[in-house]
């Protein structure tokens, strides 16, 4: 369900700027340069502190949960340029999966409430399971799905996985397909919206990074799915043997 859930909003935000890309072409009302030109002032007007000042907000949209992930990568690219933009990206997830695993770890170990609630979900015990069984494996794929971010990184925390090991190390690895994936959706759209989409220069080698994270997301999302459904078949066999 999360998975068809993080297409359609993936589908939704593409055809989203699609759409406002050809209206503003069709109606002008879209100025292309000018839009372009919006984004360069922007990081001029925060000149040196631009970099760290997006880093540090993307930092706290992830460990606070905030539903504006896809909004912060995809404009990474239009800020920075894509492989610039995917350096951010990838700096904020590592330092907002860190603070909020460590945050998670402190609620769950000094709340037992809050670990109670955790161990009455029955997808938490299919994820405690799965670490148990695959340990950094599973952590790796779960990193390779498109579940959001925070959901895994508190997720975890209620876990008995280590940090550097079990934790960091998947999710370094494991977070570069979602991200190429997001900051693709920024690319696209600065080349739809770029000088060379009207002359017709734009290469084709232009748009393979960003194909390359959203189709490396959609398949590494059904070997997720195949994981995690042997597990729910287990714990209904299980059950019927009780």
């Amino acid at each position: 369900m999360a998975m068809i859930k993080g297409f359609l909003q993936l589908a939704l935000l593409i055809a989203l700027i699609s759409l406002m890309v050809g209206l503003g072409n069709k109606y002008g009302y879209l100025e292309k340069e000018g839009l372009i030109a919006g984004f360069e002032q922007l990081k001029e007007k925060l000149g040196v502190w631009a970099i760290p000042a997006y880093v540090g907000a993307h930092t706290l949209t992830l460990s606070l949960c905030l539903p504006y992930a896809v909004f912060f990568e995809a404009g990474a690219s239009l800020l920075f340029g894509f492989v610039p933009g995917v350096v951010c990206v990838f700096t904020a997830k590592l330092l907002g999966a860190s603070l909020s695993f460590w945050i998670g770890r402190l609620v769950f170990r000094s709340s037992k409430s809050a670990m109670d609630w955790a161990q009455s979900n029955r997808y938490f015990n299919i994820l405690v399971r799965g670490v148990e069984k695959d340990g950094w494996r599973f952590v790796l794929l779960a990193r390779f799905s498109p579940l959001p971010s925070y959901v895994i990184n508190y997720a975890l925390a209620a876990t008995q996985v280590s940090f550097f090991v079990d934790f960091l190390l998947p999710t370094v690895i494991g977070c570069l397909p979602m991200i190429l994936q997001n900051t693709s959706i920024g690319s696209l759209a600065g080349l739809a919206l770029g000088p060379g989409a009207d002359s017709g220069k734009s290469s084709m080698f232009s748009y393979l990074f960003p194909m390359l994270g959203i189709g490396s997301s959609i398949l590494i999302s059904f070997r997720i799915k195949k994981y995690s459904s042997g597990f729910v078949m287990a714990e209904e066999e299980l059950k019927k043997k009780e």
